[in-house]
């Protein structure tokens, strides 16, 4: 009976997957999938941690692009992916944002997935076109005021960071404006540097080299301190504005489909933790304008806990707009 048992229980572990003895499977890569196209912020993020985890992990570790209906079709590749931990995630904001953008998801955020760790933050910045008249925040606030109802907030899509951004300052100053989505950053950023739109709150990504070369004017960062990269260090964060408590960063965390072995989870953790520290993938991420994750979210109880928060601060502002995706 006692053999029949063991060999029970070694039936179910070959079903269920690896343990951390077998992880990772010599010649098997370990695929991060990506729920976005191959050459966005996310993706670059993915491929410098890729290329960070390989000697840690002692594997292979690959990207593969999973795009489509704002990141939800590559999550939910992941969230369906065999328990072996040769398959994870690296997602964006939208992982906490998706849950009340897309009323029917074919995963739960919460339920459906191990969580690995955080890895960065990209901080944001609130700019205008270039002859917009107002020359600080306070300004700003100043002039919308004068201007409600003819102010244009442009932003990159549906469920994109800059539309997210644009509906908490709009709550924030209690203020709506006219939000002109556009495909993508680039078309946004040129129709602001144009003077077409009068706004764009974006990732420090996509804003700096125009803030650096004064074709936008900027006028405060979204987080909790004033950033050290030289070409924004001048600017006040929206707090510091008077905004009490706004703060937005387009962060990225790690994640592994529900059910993954603990010991398997452990070694991706601890491969997640020393890519945080190789200095080549620091200084890789700072080039981006991103800020590597020092604290406790980069273990998995404090990233869900993070995660959670971020789902009941976003949902009440996004079913507030009245804005779905599906």
């Amino acid at each position: 009976m006692k053999k029949l048992f063991t060999l029970s229980l070694l039936a179910v572990a070959a079903l269920t997957g690896a343990n951390a003895a077998d992880f990772p499977v010599k010649d098997k890569p370990v695929t991060i999938v990506v729920p976005f196209t191959a050459g966005g912020p996310t993706d670059r993020v993915a491929r410098d941690l890729a290329e960070a985890m390989r000697k840690p992990l002692g594997a292979n570790v690959v990207v593969e692009n999973v795009a489509g209906a704002g990141g939800t079709i590559g999550a939910n590749k992941v969230a369906k992916a065999p328990q072996d931990g040769h398959t994870v995630l690296l997602h964006h904001i939208g992982m906490a944002t998706s849950p009340a953008l897309y009323r029917k998801m074919p995963y739960n955020t919460t339920d459906d997935f191990e969580y690995m760790g955080m890895v960065n933050e990209v901080p944001m910045t609130l700019i205008a076109r270039p002859t917009l008249p107002a020359n600080n925040f306070k300004e700003l606030q100043v002039w919308i005021e004068q201007n409600k109802g003819k102010v244009n907030l442009g932003n990159a899509g549906l469920g994109a960071a800059s539309h997210l951004c644009g509906l908490l300052f709009q709550s924030a100053i209690k203020t709506d404006m006219t939000t002109v989505p556009y495909k993508g950053t680039a078309p946004a950023m040129n129709d602001l540097m144009g003077g077409q739109i009068d706004l764009l709150c974006d990732q420090s990504t996509n804003t700096t080299s125009q803030i650096e070369g004064k074709t936008v004017k900027a006028f405060a960062v979204t987080t909790t301190k004033r950033l050290a990269t030289p070409a924004l260090k001048h600017l006040p964060t929206m707090q510091e504005a008077g905004l009490k408590g706004f703060e937005v960063t387009i962060w990225h965390g790690l994640y592994a489909p529900k059910g993954t072995p603990a010991d398997v989870t452990a070694k991706i953790n601890a491969a997640l933790k020393a890519a945080l520290k190789d200095p080549e993938f620091i200084k890789k991420q700072e080039a981006l304008g991103a800020v590597i994750v020092t604290d406790k979210r980069v273990d998995g109880a404090e990233h869900k806990k993070f995660v959670a928060s971020e789902i009941a601060k976003w949902g009440p502002i996004i079913q507030a707009a009245g804005v779905y995706a599906d």
